[in-house]
């Protein structure tokens, strides 16, 4: 043994053991990818231009035909499509490598205040010039003589909303309802803190109240995917539309939303859920001052990180989307992914025989150009037969949802996200086209 080791010198003995933690530190990441669903690859950039390459290229999600190999370790594991969490967005994000970096120095941006001439005094100009530019590139929503106010996403700017717009009397709390099926948060959020202002008033179709009240209009609505206008129609309502699916890679857009409050968010938009930024157009100057006032009080302001993140995000998909015949824009490659999976989904469904899903009227789509069956974020999923609680079905299947109760509607519906990576869907629409009673 004394002679086999006077061979290595102290040179050889480090070399040897470099090529080990290496070769370890490769197995770990390569587990770590495979449990969580993706392996990403390893990518370089060419110095004569901007595109990137990959040596190990990642499954592209726009894939026409081509399906991951599902292991017996995905067969087995839990797929958790309960939440709308976006992270099938990661790689065209990673495609776009440098484009979206922002580097901001540690003195900068320090003040409380972006534009003290402002009415919303903490949005960012250039953010606030990118939301204007987008919205006009896509032609969903009209900017012109509008505020607009920042939230820490779209749900505080639903509060402020609702602050703003609850009448400032003694008299009892403003009714907030919504067409079941509604968004599962809207009633937790609205109840929340129990504010004498406002209080949830349940199914706007079932609504009878007289008096002043607020209704919640979500279009394409989230679970269902539909179109929704308001549905109460009575003179003392007040509408705040809620728009945050209105966006060509989920339905056709087929004309510029017109309303007195409109609210948008990053998160369903280009799928940077973790900036928590969203913000509101508002026509009426004291409503976006009141709302102003309530993200005051509430977090002063909006971080100014997360606007300058979401200004340089807007940018670049305005950019690419404003390119003749762009190779790599943000909403062609999201509509490609929509469309693959809502076939998936369709085909699993057929099947399966257990399950469907909404039919949908095709549109044309005037941003794409392209006529289409809107393809929602959620797949609003109905158990046929005998099943009578669809969540705890799926469950038992290891694949959780959320309930059709937590939406105002019976157990027989579950709603399911279509938005997580690759591989966790792909396991899903396998294991569901197998399910048998």
């Amino acid at each position: 043994m004394a002679n086999l080791l006077g061979v290595f010198t102290a040179k050889n003995l480090l070399v040897l053991s470099l090529a080990l933690n290496v070769s370890l530190i490769f197995r770990v990441l390569l587990l770590h990818d495979a449990q969580n669903g993706s392996f990403n690859g390893f990518f370089f950039t060419k110095h004569n231009g901007s595109q990137k390459e990959a040596l190990f290229s990642p499954v592209s999600s726009s894939s026409s035909s081509s399906s991951l190999p599902i292991s017996q370790g995905d067969r087995d594991r839990v797929i958790n499509l309960d939440h709308g969490d976006p992270t099938m967005y990661e790689s065209y994000w990673q495609r776009m490598g440098e484009e979206t970096t922002v580097v901001i120095p540690g003195w900068q941006f320090m003040s409380y205040f972006s534009d003290a001439t402002r009415l919303c005094w903490f949005l960012e100009p250039e953010f606030a010039n990118q939301i204007v530019r987008l919205h006009n590139v896509v032609g969903n929503a009209v900017t012109e003589n509008r505020h607009i106010v920042v939230g820490t996403g779209s749900t505080q700017l639903y509060q402020a909303a609702l602050y703003a717009l609850s009448p400032d009397t003694d008299a009892e709390p403003i009714s907030v309802v919504s067409a079941a099926p509604y968004y599962s948060s809207y009633p937790l959020i609205t109840d929340c803190v129990k504010s004498g202002l406002y209080k949830w008033g349940g199914d706007a179709l079932s609504f009878s109240k007289n008096g002043p009240y607020i209704e919640l209009v979500t279009s394409p609505n989230n679970p269902d995917g539909f179109a929704r206008r308001s549905v109460v129609n009575r003179s003392e309502g007040i509408l705040i539309h809620d728009l945050a699916y209105y966006w060509p890679q989920y339905t056709p857009i087929s004309s510029a939303a017109n309303y007195d409050l409109m609210l948008f968010t990053a998160s369903k938009s280009t799928g940077h859920a973790g900036m928590r930024i969203g913000w509101a157009l508002v026509k009426d100057e004291d409503v976006a001052r009141k709302m102003t006032k309530y993200i005051e009080i509430n977090t002063i302001g909006v971080s100014k990180d997360s606007q300058l993140r979401a200004a340089k995000v807007l940018k670049v998909i305005s950019d690419n989307s404003e390119r003749p015949n762009a190779d790599g824009s943000f909403f062609e490659f999201s509509y490609h992914v929509m469309a693959k999976r809502w076939k998936q989904l369709r085909e699993a469904v057929h099947e399966s025989g257990l399950f469907s899903v909404p039919e949908f009227p095709p549109q044309l789509c005037k941003f794409l150009n392209v006529v289409f069956e809107p393809q929602p974020a959620f797949a609003w999923v109905k158990c046929e037969g005998e099943i009578e609680d669809c969540e705890s079905f799926l469950r038992g299947k290891k694949i959780l949802t959320r309930s059709g109760k937590h939406f105002g509607v019976g157990p027989k519906y579950v709603r399911i996200s279509m938005l997580d990576r690759d591989r966790n869907y792909e396991t899903f629409v396998e294991r569901l086209s197998t399910i048998r009673l």
